[in-house]
């Protein structure tokens, strides 16, 4: 697994999203409570950007069909829509770190 520098900690905002590439992945990162998370960033149902959406109560919703998804484990709370893939993050100095699979990544 590799841990894939994205951003930099004052540019994830406590309760806001912000949309990144790692390697060939969009993901989404958030501050909730202070902790950084890391989800796909593309909704399950319509491939709408959730770094377009509303952050709100530890959800995300999607900015296409209102889609909400739980941050802290990317399940899916309807009406439309899959989970969200999940990505380890973490903060290492100022910066924030995502873990992608070596697999996922080629």
């Amino acid at each position: 697994m590799a841990w894939i520098d994205v951003a930099s900690a004052e540019e994830v905002t406590e309760g806001e999203v912000r949309g990144v590439k790692a390697r060939d992945h969009l993901v989404a990162l958030y501050r909730i409570d202070g902790r950084v998370y890391a989800t796909s960033n593309v909704c399950t149902h319509e491939n709408a950007l959730l770094s377009e959406g509303a952050v709100e109560k530890g959800e995300v919703e999607c900015p296409l069909h209102l889609t909400r998804f739980r941050i802290s484990d990317g399940t899916c709370l309807g009406p439309y829509g899959t989970d969200l893939a999940c990505y380890r993050a973490r903060e290492v100095g100022a910066r924030v770190q995502v873990q992608i699979a070596d697999e996922e990544s080629r």
